[in-house]
């Protein structure tokens, strides 16, 4: 907290209920108009930006001030404790062990280096996690200035007017000024396990108990159901919560618990196994085998695997050598297993999926666990909704019709969907399935009239009706939340956007709610709200109780889902007659049929559409917040439908064509109308355009609704010729259920949800996607990653980028092992060669390796993870996450790196011993320089200075797997020079690469170091011998990508005729849908997914 040191003080003297800065009675006790003026903030507008901000100065932030943040101490311990240093440090053990002063010196310094290096990214990557969890920690909604906005929880301050909706976290302790249906979960704090209703209105005695305050909502409580408005009074420790903070941070217990029998006994194995498994985890836990993400786990068992490696290997230079005991034979065996080890792995891995995060803030996606970078590149699904995602989110009210009255379209000419006064409204007394909604051309735009009706002005519409019109607008005015005003000139809405849209078209009427419902000294409000049943989406409706004033007989308003509205009316109107008269009659399923036929044609225009219905309440009901819903939302009478267009966004288009050209499938789960549903994902391309060559069973596939998706079998939906790209009145059980048919069929699928209700299918998807802006907090928990923006693009820019860091990923690891590979093989096949004392001298000596590993390659392996993603990221299958980047083209990969630099440096030793050299091996070269290991030690210099080369070549190379080096941009017109502007690129890799090559330099010429160090001497007409190997490097690895290049062309022709970025986009993502292609997952099986 900013002001930690006081509040602590402070809070020592805190009385239970009061404010940070003392009230005159506790909260609970006062009214809402008191409080406010005591806190000096407005109930309508809340506090201004300036005064916000001049209160977190003397308040300091809302938290406990108890994270541990980051803990410097753990990660030192965390470098040294782990298997990669270990095997370091029993390396250093067995160096000193032999007297060998100078190999054991180096690697203790190596070891030092790798703590220092490695506790200085870690450290990095801990403040990175730590900022990320900041970002996406709970948010407020907060009114300043009269605007609702989200802030951090942190930012509250006392006297904020904070706005709180089901699902919510309550920010800091509230005064509740205005409750509809508010429930909140107060387990945290009182222990009651029931939620608690909440009033608003009453006042309680200072010395009651937490649990009695009736009006206060608790921070750190979630609400459970309803919505409520508040006026913040207490934050940070000043909370109720803050007062047993220590209880909300309990540490993860470490010890597995002992299994027992009912009656409580168990038997001493049952202790035996419990210490075992415990002492398991502790092992796993140092090895790294059973934490961190799973590509983490995956390294560490990389890691133990390479140990054991080293440890054959070393045995077999001992066997070599008959088991000599040497001083020699045993440092040879020490190099030997060093080369197996790569210790710059698991810090580069750190760094770049660090660096990662980074960039994924950049691009509006907060990533909540590291595991779920990794799985972004293996997303084969996307499952979104449609409201705010693919679409704006900005809705318009753009059509109504009342049954006997006739058609309202509102043709809107400005930018300002907030603005009632804005737009035409066109009247027609036809209903709207004999009206023609085709695009009308620019002469007709201007036209009084045509074929939608003629334009009329609200003021006339009001006046030819009788009361029809009227009831309808009270109806949208009131069965809703949303508020809509003018200030300064400037029309702001709050609210849901459907409400708001909602609302707008009431104003356009005079009909706006404040006004409605707007109370002065002189009139009472003409209604008064009693209860409110808010938006389920079980039943998809929402409803409210209001007294009219004037006669005190109260009435349901209902608004939702028109088959769901429908379902629960019983009667309807046919005529427009005088207020107090009636023209209800029974409904008919005739007349259901002409309501859905209407609904069906404002859907087709990609319009949402929903009913309006009310009804009378009888006097003897006494009805209220605890009347059963069901008892209210009956007997119906229907008023009319009003459709509601959100249009989608700019973007959503590119993005979905993005996702079909990576081999990504798109669904839409939504709560909207098929038809509305259809229209717009044919608009953004989830749909093929070319419906009409679906046949017929899949076209009954591709668009479902929800009820007609849940009412198959598991057996059933697996028999579906596909699963639906499209399912229309979503529930949240329908997605679970999707999750698990994808599942089924081995797809990797990524969810995005925002409510409460979300939260099972967020945490069962591969990648549960949360929204940062509409979402709620629950459905943030439940998440991986979280869209600071709420925009479907947001979700195909982090499929990229987790694609970049897997590739990058795999690049630098397969750099490394290669690496190893070369190093170890060298020296294994170096062991024939042996001296004057049949004692086998090494081609490269341990320093020279330690050096190679850490200095030498560590930079560029780094570099590696800070590669940009190649050209065609995007236009290539999901990889698959079974074999992780350990493909079996990156095996192959591996191999033949491996034994290719393997060969280039055995045959420079050679070269330099046998063909330019005497042939003489001399006798003791393994330890110390004499004019006799003069052939050996300038052979070993130039050995060093190609693997050096070649390990910093290949970084280059495997900037891109199959592409050649010299041809990494496919469209670039700079044929000769590409290869520099690409090396240039990567700035990191390309100083990386020179510090590589100018370190090289001092190992070789310095004297004592190149000689007692690194057992080598300086050469020079040996650098003949490395430019040409570096050549013959080059050539190597070129043609080995040619090579694979040729083979997956073939592959792919022999397959399906041609490659996957080759196919046109609707064949590549519909040809499982359209005749005459072939599937995409055929070609997948096929191709695999590099």
């Amino acid at each position: 907290m900013a002001k930690s040191g006081d509040a602590e003080k402070s809070s020592e003297a805190h009385v239970s209920g009061q404010s940070n800065n003392p009230l005159s009675r506790p909260a609970h006790a006062l009214t809402r108009e008191q409080l406010a003026a005591e806190l000096d903030v407005d109930n309508l507008s809340g506090l201004t930006a300036q005064e916000a901000k001049t209160r977190l100065d003397k308040y300091g932030r809302n938290d406990l001030g108890e994270e541990e943040g980051v803990q410097p101490l753990k990660i030192v311990v965390a470098q040294i404790a782990n298997a990669m240093t270990m095997v370091l440090i029993l390396a250093m053990a067995v160096s000193f062990g032999i007297k060998s002063w100078i190999e054991g010196g180096v690697v203790a310094a190596v070891i030092l280096l790798n703590v220092v290096v490695g506790f200085f990214q870690e450290y990095s990557a801990e403040k990175t996690m730590d900022s990320l969890r900041s970002l996406s920690s709970p948010t407020a909604t907060v009114v300043r200035g009269g605007e609702a906005m989200v802030v951090p929880s942190g930012e509250v301050v006392p006297g904020d007017l904070v706005e709180v909706k089901m699902g919510d976290t309550i920010p800091a302790d509230l005064r509740l000024i205005e409750a509809k249906n508010f429930e909140t979960d107060e387990a945290l704090l009182t222990g009651e396990s029931m939620p608690v209703r909440k009033r608003e209105v009453a006042t309680f005695d200072d010395n009651t108990g937490p649990g009695d305050r009736l009006n206060v909502a608790y921070s750190s409580s979630t609400v459970t159901k309803g919505r409520a408005k508040g006026i913040v009074f207490a934050t940070a420790t000043f909370t109720e919560i803050g007062a047993i903070a220590s209880a909300l941070h309990q540490r993860e217990r470490r010890v597995r618990p002992v299994k027992r029998k009912p009656d409580g006994h168990a038997g001493p194995h049952r202790y035996l196994e419990a210490y075992t498994l415990t002492l398991g985890d502790v092992f796993g836990r140092f090895l790294g085998v059973n934490v961190g993400t799973p590509l983490q786990r995956k390294l560490s068992k990389l890691a133990m695997l390479l140990f054991g490696i080293a440890v054959v290997c070393a045995i077999i230079v001992l066997g070599a050598n008959r088991f000599h005991t040497s001083q020699e034979v045993i440092i040879y065996a020490v190099a030997t297993g060093l080369s197996m080890i790569p210790a710059s792995l698991v810090v580069v891995l750190t760094i770049t999926m660090a660096a990662g995060t980074k960039r994924m803030v950049q691009r509006n996606v907060i990533v909540r666990n590291l595991k779920s970078l990794e799985a972004l590149g293996a997303v084969t699904d996307i499952c979104s909704d449609k409201t705010g995602t693919l679409t704006q989110g900005k809705m318009v009210a753009r059509g109504a019709w009342i049954p006997g009255m006739g058609t309202y379209t509102v043709e809107l000419t400005s930018s300002e969907p907030f603005n009632p006064t804005k737009g035409d409204i066109r009247f027609d007394s036809r209903e709207p399935h004999d009206i023609n909604f085709a695009p009308r051309s620019d002469k007709e735009e201007k036209m009084e009239t045509s074929a939608q009706g003629a334009i009329a002005s609200p003021t006339d519409l009001l006046a030819s009706s009788k009361s029809r019109l009227q009831n309808f607008l009270t109806v949208a005015s009131l069965a809703n939340v949303a508020t809509v005003f003018e200030k300064e000139g400037t029309w702001v809405a709050r609210g849901d956007p459907t409400e708001i849209a909602i609302q707008v078209f009431a104003s356009r009427f005079g009909r706006n709610r404040l006004d409605i419902m707007k109370e002065d000294k002189t009139n009472a409000p003409e209604w008064k709200e009693v209860a409110e049943f808010p938006f389920d989406s079980d039943v998809k409706r929402m409803s409210v109780i209001m007294k009219q004033n004037t006669t005190g007989e109260h009435f349901a308003f209902t608004k939702g889902a028109v088959e769901r509205v429908i379902r629960v009316c019983t009667r309807y109107c046919t005529s427009d007659v005088p207020e107090g008269e009636s023209a209800e009659v029974e409904m008919t399923e005739e007349f259901r049929e002409q309501i859905l036929r209407n609904m069906e044609v404002f859907a087709t225009l990609g319009l949402r559409v929903l009913a309006l219905a009310s009804r009378k309440l009888d006097a003897g009901m006494d009805a209220n917040e605890d009347t059963d819903r069901n008892v209210v939302e009956q007997d119906l009478t229907f008023l009319g439908l009003i459709g509601l267009y959100d249009p989608p966004r700019p973007e959503s288009a590119p993005a979905v064509r993005e996702c079909h050209e990576a081999g990504i499938s798109v669904h839409m789960l939504t709560g909207d109308h098929p038809e509305t549903a259809k229209a717009i994902a044919i608009e953004v391309g989830i749909l093929p355009k070319r419906m009409d060559r679906v046949s017929a069973d899949v076209a009954r596939a591709i668009v479902m609704t929800a009820t007609a998706f849940d009412a198959l079998s598991d057996q059933e939906v697996d028999e579906l010729p596909v699963l639906p790209l499209v399912i229309a009145r979503c529930a949240p059980s329908t997605k679970v259920r999707m999750i698990d048919a994808l599942h089924r069929r081995k797809r990797f699928v990524a969810m995005t949800g925002d409510g409460v209700n979300d939260s099972p299918s967020l945490r069962r998807a591969d990648v549960g996607i949360a929204m940062g802006q509409s979402g709620s907090d629950v459905a943030k928990d439940a998440s991986d990653i979280v869209l600071t923006d709420d925009n479907f693009a947001s979700i195909v820019a982090a499929i990229e980028e987790g694609r970049r860091i897997f590739d990058n990923i795999q690049k630098f690891v397969l750099h490394v092992l290669a690496e190893n590979i070369a190093q170890a093989g060298t020296l294994l096949i170096g062991l024939a060669f042996k001296d004057a004392s049949s004692l086998s001298v090494f081609p490269l000596a341990p320093v020279e390796i330690v050096w190679i590993i850490m200095v030498t390659s560590g930079l560029p392996d780094m570099g590696l993870g800070f590669e940009r993603a190649v050209p065609d990221i995007m236009r290539r299958p999901p990889q698959s996450l079974r074999t992780g980047i350990f493909t079996l083209e990156f095996l192959v990969d591996m191999v033949v790196y491996g034994l290719w630099i393997a060969a280039l440096c055995l045959a420079s030793f050679v070269l330099r011993v046998y063909a330019w050299g005497n042939g003489d091996l001399g006798r003791n070269c393994n330890d110390a320089y004499s004019p006799a290991c003069e052939t050996v030690f300038r052979a070993r210099a130039t050995t060093f200075a190609c693997l050096t080369w070649f390990a910093l070549f290949l970084a280059w190379e495997l900037i891109d797997m199959r592409r050649s080096f010299f041809r990494m941009q496919p469209g670039s017109k700079r044929v000769f020079t590409q290869w520099f502007h690409d090396v240039w690129r990567n700035k990191f890799l390309f100083w990386a690469i020179l510090f590589g090559f100018v370190t090289l330099f001092p190992t070789l010429y310095i004297p004592v170091i190149n000689h007692v160090v690194f057992k080598h001497t300086g050469i020079s007409w040996e650098w003949g011998i490395v430019f040409v190997a570096a050549v013959l490097f080059f050539a190597g690895v070129e043609a080995w990508k040619w090579a694979k290049r040729v083979y997956f062309r073939r592959a792919a022709r022999k397959n399906t005729g041609r490659l996957w970025k080759d196919m046109d986009i609707e064949e590549r993502v519909f040809g499982e849908y359209l005749s005459g292609y072939e599937s995409s997952e055929a070609m997948v099986a096929a191709n695999g997914r590099d």
